[in-house]
């Protein structure tokens, strides 16, 4: 039994850093595929929208099928469905075959999504502890090296396909070795799960899940906030040389790993609900310092503040999804997931608008009240039921009767 959670958690956690690794290379070569595509400055925003579009979705799907289909399954197809799209984005030829690749990429990514996310939180429940951030952590060792190798592509002036091809071949058979060790978990709490983990059983009350549902969109307003902003405001607000605005993304990409790699350490010993109020607190306090920074470095330790306090809310919004929920955790997180396109969608032109009408300063203030926001919702995070540590740990048990080989 040992055994099996062990290699189940560390099969997830590979599938998380392939996910990681995959996105990273599509969203930081975006400049290379606007140029192989000949797509105008204002085709490629409606191409960028499109893909989070799909992959909400691809999550709403998931949640149809989570009843009837264990989120093993659909993760060990729709994590090879990904790679594939992936390379046929940097390898096809003319806007169809680009928009076919991107639509797959795009539909796949929500069932991957809202299908690992699935499996995390019920291997956590079956654990009896927190795990949650661990398979996060993997995520952004994923980003890490997927940008680390997209750099590489772009500095070696290498196609698109070149760049994908060495990538896909590893990372896809490895994922689908590994997806033969995927473990659905079954709850011991809160009634007996289907065969989904938690698909099958219990009600899904959507008004329960809504502060749940404005956290992960606060948050991942603040991710692509980042993402999309930092190198730009770095440059043109505070001056810096577009060599060292390249550096505030990746800080911040290296302290989300680091804050999520020790974060179940802190659940464990605090709770999720002071992990939450700490990270929301130090991610408002990273847009402060950067909407105020007197010049690059500032800036910079404000990026750095960022990252340590982001990185633990999206991983513990869908574990308190999960526990909200024993008996439907599985269709609460594929609703839940869609808010994480939602917050992609909204965060850069929110940003954009903002920092166009008004300034990029003021611009950095409205994430940051978002985040703040997180605090009045934090007693949502409390656990239901499930304790974790302070010797108060779950029994351990796993659906392994079929096996995830025989799903």
């Amino acid at each position: 039994m040992t055994d099996v959670l062990r290699r189940g958690r560390a099969s997830l956690a590979f599938s998380f850093f392939a996910q990681g690794t995959a996105f990273a290379l599509l969203v930081t070569r975006i400049p290379a595929v606007q140029d192989r595509y000949g797509l105008t400055d204002a085709q490629l925003p409606i191409v960028l929208a499109a893909v989070p579009v799909l992959a909400g979705v691809g999550s709403v799907t998931t949640e149809q099928l989570v009843g009837r289909i264990r989120p093993s399954r659909l993760l060990r197809w729709s994590q090879p469905l990904v790679l594939l799209a992936l390379l046929g984005a940097g390898a096809g030829h003319g806007i169809a075959a680009m928009a076919v690749a991107l639509a797959v990429f795009g539909l796949a990514v929500g069932v991957l999504d809202a299908s690992m996310n699935m499996l995390g939180v019920s291997l956590q429940r079956t654990y009896g502890r927190s795990i949650m951030l661990s398979f996060h952590a993997a995520y952004s060792l994923g980003g890490i090296v997927g940008a680390s190798l997209a750099w590489a592509g772009a500095h070696w002036h290498l196609a698109l396909w070149v760049s994908y091809l060495p990538v896909v071949a590893v990372l896809l058979p490895a994922a689908f070795v590994g997806s033969l060790w995927y473990v659905d978990g079954k709850a011991a709490a809160g009634g007996t799960e289907g065969a989904g983990g938690g698909g099958g059983g219990g009600t899904l009350v959507f008004r329960l899940l809504l502060p749940l549902c404005l956290v992960m969109t606060f948050a991942y307003i603040g991710d692509s906030t980042v993402s999309n902003w930092s190198a730009k405001y770095l440059q043109d607000t505070l001056g810096s040389s577009e060599q060292l605005a390249t550096v505030p993304y990746n800080v911040y990409m290296v302290t989300t790993l680091l804050g999520r790699a020790i974060g179940d350490l802190g659940v464990r010993r605090f709770g999720a609900v002071a992990v939450v109020r700490l990270g929301a607190l130090v991610a408002a306090l990273g847009f402060a310092v950067v909407a105020g920074a007197p010049g690059a470095w500032a800036g910079m330790l404000g990026f750095t503040l960022l990252g340590l306090g982001l990185c633990v809310l999206v991983p513990q919004t869908f574990a308190a999804a999960g526990r909200l929920f024993p008996g439907a955790s599985d269709a609460a997180i594929a609703r839940l997931n869609i808010f994480n396109y939602v917050g992609f969608l909204v965060g850069s032109p929110l940003v954009g608008a903002l920092g166009d009408a008004w300034s990029y300063r003021g611009a950095m203030l409205v994430p940051m009240v978002l985040v703040l926001v997180t605090l009045v919702y934090a007693r949502s995070f409390a656990p239901r039921g499930d304790r974790y540590g302070g010797g108060h740990e779950r029994p351990r048990t796993a659906d392994v009767g079929r096996g995830s080989n025989g799903v």
